[in-house]
């Protein structure tokens, strides 16, 4: 079968023009590469990978005539795109297919402008996700884009080791819609000093598994082109998600775009490599409680893997739950979790013993008088949460900080059922607590500095990194996270794409450890929903409503993989 489009012309030698080069050299294609003048041309050569033999680099844009096909990869201005491809058109034969590598603006627009209304489609990269071959590419059509020319773009991606993932015409298609709606969330929250750069980064990478931090992502792609994308997406939707935060107007004002310019949230190396910035923590040194037993309130998934980590790391630990038959199971998932670590090599066996030895456990919460650190972790009902911390006030002794795990629930409701509120702080651990390094620690306007230096000083201990956050709902991660898996959903209820699409684009494009639709039904719809209630309750932001599909499935009891079925079907 002959080649297909084995001559490409790209114009603009940016992230994603360099990358596109790369990709189709070493795909076999013959490129030519474009830009406006000698100054771009040399800073865009200096980008690109690929072997300069198979590269005709020019600022000649005639030169495309030679070409089977053509990629705009230019700044994401309508008119501007819309010239360059009529440019085209005046010079490349009829059969020349045009691509268009915009994220917020129409496909059909840019298309009906090119001249080539047939033609034309979208073909929307990914070039920041890990560097590998089984990347997802968006193949957007338009209702006049011809069948065939669509099949032999797809047909290219894949030459090229890619997925192609074929999505229609609207606004950010979803990779775009989905991720420059979360970066610009992220940077509201930077603005609003909720937490600093680096905890909101940290967060994200820890806690989610995300190959970068949502600022320094806008780092790399540009914090230039990441205005223009949310300037568009805006103007084209008028969705408030999509205005762009000011800082973002701001930095760029100033030239700090990002990698490119040296400096942007953070500065960078000649090489890009990002210098020390900020700490993770409190940035600054902070009293902190002595510390030699813990305790832990609870028996489910969540308990037992932080009593593990506690014990595993030193400390004596006592595990109350509410009967002696939970407090034994507990113990026993406890002990089955180090032996697994020992059959696979990650923990010394000397560990099992030594744990074990460590954790004691049963139903009486007076066991916990001795503690200086207890961390509740018992059902996210905030009366039973209330209730346990009226319990710990009774039972602790003055001066022990008392934690609550919860990751929606405002800890300064449990910080109010005792008489001690500053003793009181969040320790959001992730699940599964002995593997994820992550924990959030949350401050009310009432915990003592004391009482933050402790958790803090208690995670460092644990092997954890902390990141320090006021108590608002959501806290980091679950703030940024779920308003992306609930706008996922949205996708599927209004007929954007299947499950499987949206997953593929985000796990297989921008590097997610998994789409959000499958991560929704991994957390549980149940649990889900009450955390977008919870952010919907608490900001009254229409935005952040539950999708009404996702009321719909839990409803219907499809409660995820724990129940065979959510948004994607599991086997049992």
């Amino acid at each position: 079968m002959a080649q297909r489009f084995p001559t490409v012309a790209v114009f603009g030698l940016g992230t994603t023009g360099c990358h596109l080069v790369d990709a189709l050299v070493h795909g076999g294609r013959r490129v030519i590469a474009v830009e406006r003048d000698e100054a771009a041309l040399r800073r865009g050569r200096g980008r690109v990978t690929a072997a300069e033999s198979a590269v005709e680099f020019t600022t000649d844009p005639a030169a495309a005539a030679r070409a089977d096909l053509v990629v705009e990869a230019v700044p994401e201005r309508l008119e501007t795109k819309r010239r360059l491809l009529a440019r085209a058109h005046a010079d490349c034969p009829p059969e020349t297919v045009f691509a268009t590598t915009t994220t917020g603006l129409p496909v059909t627009e840019i298309a009906f402008g090119s001249g080539r209304t047939d033609r034309t489609v979208g073909l929307h990269l990914f070039p920041l996700g890990p560097d590998r071959e089984d990347r997802a590419v968006e193949v957007v059509g338009t209702p006049l884009t011809g069948d065939a020319v669509l099949a032999d773009v797809q047909e290219l991606v894949r030459d090229l080791g890619r997925i192609p993932v074929p999505v229609a015409d609207r606004p950010g298609f979803i990779g775009g819609a989905l991720t420059m709606a979360y970066l610009n969330n992220a940077v509201a929250m930077y603005e609003r000093r909720y937490a600093s750069r680096d905890s909101i980064d940290t967060a994200m990478t820890l806690g989610c598994g995300l190959p970068m931090g949502p600022l320094a992502q806008l780092d790399a792609i540009g914090l230039d082109t990441a205005r223009d994308s949310l300037e568009a997406l805006y103007e084209r939707t008028g969705d408030p998600r999509y205005a762009p935060a000011p800082t973002l107007a701001h930095m760029v004002t100033a030239g700090l775009v990002g990698v490119k310019a040296g400096r942007g949230f953070y500065e960078y190396e000649a090489g890009g490599a990002a210098r020390g910035g900020e700490a993770d923590g409190l940035g600054e040194p902070v009293p902190a409680r002595a510390v030699r037993r813990i305790g832990v309130v609870g028996s489910g998934t969540m308990a037992v893997g932080i009593a593990e980590v506690c014990a595993r790391s030193g400390y004596p630990t006592v595990l109350v739950a509410r009967s002696e038959l939970r407090a034994k199971e507990a113990t026993a998932a406890v002990e089955r979790s180090l032996e697994r670590g020992v059959r696979r090599g990650k923990l010394a066996p000397g560990l099992l013993t030594e744990s074990m030895d460590r954790l004691t456990a049963g139903r009486e919460l007076q066991a916990l008088g001795t503690c200086d650190l207890v961390v509740e972790a018992v059902a996210e009902d905030i009366d039973v949460k209330r209730a346990v911390f009226a319990d710990l006030d009774r039972v602790c002794a003055p001066g022990a900080v008392l934690a609550t795990s919860t990751s929606s629930l405002p800890v300064i409701a449990c910080a109010m059922a005792t008489r001690r509120p500053e003793d009181v702080i969040g320790m959001h651990f992730f699940n599964p607590a002995p593997v994820m390094r992550l924990v959030e620690v949350v401050h009310t306007v009432l915990t003592s500095k004391e009482a933050l230096g402790t958790a803090h000083a208690v995670a460092a201990a644990l092997g954890k990194r902390a990141v320090d956050c006021p108590d608002r709902a959501g806290f980091i991660v679950n703030a940024l996270l779920f308003p992306y898996l609930n706008s996922a959903v949205a996708m599927v209820q209004e007929g954007w794409a299947t499950a499987e699409h949206i997953d593929t684009v985000m796990a297989a494009g921008q590097g997610y450890p998994m789409g959000p639709l499958r991560l929704l039904d991994v957390i549980g719809l149940d649990v889900s929903l009450a955390i977008q209630r919870t952010l919907h309750g608490t900001f009254r932001d229409p935005a952040l409503a539950p999708a009404r599909h996702l009321e719909r499935l839990v409803e219907a009891g499809h409660l995820g993989r724990k129940g065979g079925r959510g948004l994607h079907l599991h086997e049992r």
